[in-house]
């Protein structure tokens, strides 16, 4: 009898899906996510494209947070850079959106890069506070530039056209954002696969000693930064095409701290613990919205409760998981997968 599952090459070592079965269960399920559509309402729509949104913009904070050990509170002034640039290319321009949205991504890049600079000298929270300056400053700009972002009063997104179709609405929008989810993770999963990915890590456990062993570490995290705002670019470009109308309103703050709990609660370093953090905080607030609804005839005052409710749970799921799970979802998957794998030995 066979108990747990022996690599022979080192090809086997790496790979991605380990088992047949494994790319099968894959393969189901996301046969089964490109059928939701035809089952889900339009809110559970809705909802569901923002989590797949979420996983991309999670992914690209966790590349630089997670795997490179970068902190940053800037992702909200990204999604601005990547939904503003998507407004101004396929508004102002005219450009289809198979151009739009990764010219978006590489000018969030850009941008993530210059403010990726003091990086080099900068770690931990003052690090955070230089990434926190650059939400204000993008805010400021987003706020004032009239000409080009519509100032407080937003900017219009025409939606993305594939030929004569007209991916709007949250029906069609879906088979756009769920391809390119997909694509971002698969890029995401292999990158760490190469010796870019591995020099992220290096970097991550010991700057000095990865220095040491020939590793530029100022260029690789310049290209972390990058890297990372290519990943948020291209989920504000979605956001952009999904809201149809943009203001400085949908990128508080509290949506760079909301992406900083998906990776804490999902798990620092892992590309499924991104998924898993963003399934969760998404799908947080529907839940306790659901919730308060249902007992809103039994307890009214429940309702008006909603947002401080929504904040509490929130700190709350932070700090159980900092106790109880500090790995993450992610790692509770792994020890619970790992367990079936030696079942009916502990060894």
């Amino acid at each position: 009898m066979n108990c747990g599952q022996f690599r022979e090459t080192y090809r086997e070592d790496m790979a991605i899906f380990e088992t047949n079965f494994a790319r099968g269960l894959l393969a189901l399920f996301l046969v089964a996510l490109a059928a939701a559509p035809a089952f889900l309402s339009f809110f559970w729509m809705d909802v569901l494209n923002r989590i797949l949104i979420a996983v991309i913009a999670a992914t690209g904070l966790n590349i630089l947070t997670g795997f490179t050990g970068q902190i940053s509170l800037g992702n909200a002034a990204f999604l601005a850079v990547g939904a503003y640039s998507t407004a101004f290319f396929a508004g102002r321009l005219g450009l289809p959106f198979l151009l739009v949205i990764p010219m978006s991504g590489l000018m969030t890049a850009l941008v993530g890069m210059v403010f990726g600079v003091p990086s080099l000298r900068l770690k931990g929270l003052y690090l955070a506070v230089a990434t926190l300056a650059a939400h204000f400053v993008i805010e400021f700009t987003a706020s004032h530039w009239d000409g080009v972002t519509g100032g407080v009063n937003g900017i219009s997104v025409p939606p993305a056209k594939l030929g004569g179709l007209e991916l709007s609405g949250d029906r069609r929008l879906f088979y756009l954002v769920l391809p390119l989810t997909v694509l971002m993770l698969f890029f995401a999963k292999n990158l760490f696969r190469t010796k870019t990915g591995k020099a992220f890590v290096a970097i991550r456990d010991q700057d000095i000693s990865a220095e040491v062993m020939g590793v530029n570490v100022f260029k690789y995290k310049l290209l972390s930064f990058g890297v990372s705002s290519f990943y948020v670019g291209v989920a504000g470009s979605l956001v952009a095409y999904h809201a149809n109308i943009i203001s400085p309103e949908n990128f508080p703050i509290t949506v760079a701290i909301d992406q900083l709990g998906m990776i804490i609660i999902g798990g620092l370093g892992s590309i499924l613990g991104s998924i898993f953090g963003a399934v969760f905080i998404t799908l947080l607030p529907e839940v306790l919205r659901v919730g308060t609804g249902a007992l809103g005839d039994t307890f009214p005052k429940l309702i008006d409760l909603f947002a401080p409710l929504k904040q509490g749970v929130f700190g709350l799921a932070i700090v159980l998981f900092l106790l109880f799970e500090p790995d993450g979802m992610a790692a509770r998957w792994h020890s619970i997968r790992n367990y079936w794998k030696l079942y009916p030995f502990s060894y």
